[in-house]
């Protein structure tokens, strides 16, 4: 059965907050808080550690990070752990309040404007609500909630249905936006939804281990985007175009 797409829901980290500043400020915090515990970390010990974490998808990406370099010593972990947390202010502050992918703003006012519902299938805190309307491009979204003000996170796919349920549409009349296949693609699949990867930021090396988790098509630029959406929306059935998965 054909169903039309009639909505995008959008990630927020990765698709149009890069988050680039952000990760690398709390890639050096935890490396500076175990060298001030004792435990120098080099680069590529470090980047070991991210792999690791992202190659075994795991949920809590810094805390798996930490877990590994810290072999399992609990007491070591939840130290650092605390000195995340404790200096979040200060990175926030440094950051500012998002780092708007380039070119972004426009793509969701064409699309909004084409007649494409809008919504949010996001793990955030209600402040990105805030940070997105100093911005100017909450107005685009038709559903503006988020893992904070529903009190659920994805992988949970009760997230993305709750978005779908605020936009009045169907799980299969959606196309999903997100960059970690994990939390983005694997339930909007479970769903019966298009599922685009817009490839960034730390989660850019994470690959399928089976089927229902390969995107329907591959995303790197925000132009390309754009097309990858428009060319579903006019052609549902031939979700991965004319030559496979992009």
């Amino acid at each position: 059965m054909t169903h039309k797409i009639k909505a995008v829901l959008f990630d927020v980290g990765g698709p149009l907050d890069t988050e680039t500043s952000m990760d690398r400020m709390i890639d050096e915090q935890i490396k500076t808080s175990f060298k001030n515990h004792g435990l120098a970390i080099s680069d590529e010990e470090y980047k070991a550690a991210n792999r690791w974490a992202v190659d075994v998808f795991a949920p809590k990406t810094y805390h798996s990070i930490m877990w590994k370099i810290a072999s399992g010593d609990q007491e070591l972990i939840d130290r650092v752990e605390a000195e995340l947390m404790e200096t979040m202010p200060d990175r926030n502050t440094a950051r500012g309040d998002f780092e708007l992918r380039e070119g972004m703003p426009q793509l969701l006012e064409k699309l909004s404007g084409e007649g494409l519902l809008l919504g949010l299938a996001a793990n955030q805190p209600t402040v990105a609500l805030e940070n997105m309307e100093r911005l100017g491009i909450l107005k685009y979204f038709t559903y503006k909630e988020v893992s904070g003000s529903i009190k659920l996170r994805k992988p949970d796919p009760r997230l993305l249905l709750h978005s779908c349920e605020g936009l009045d549409i169907e799980p299969q009349q959606a196309i999903m936006v997100g960059d970690r296949i994990d939390n983005d693609i694997v339930p909007s699949r479970m769903l019966e939804m298009t599922a685009i990867r817009f490839v960034s930021g730390r989660h850019a090396e994470q690959q399928p281990r089976s089927w229902n988790e390969v995107p329907h098509a591959d995303v790197y630029t925000v132009e390309r985007l754009g097309h990858m959406i428009r060319r579903f929306v006019a052609d549902p059935l031939n979700v991965y175009g004319d030559d496979g998965p992009e």
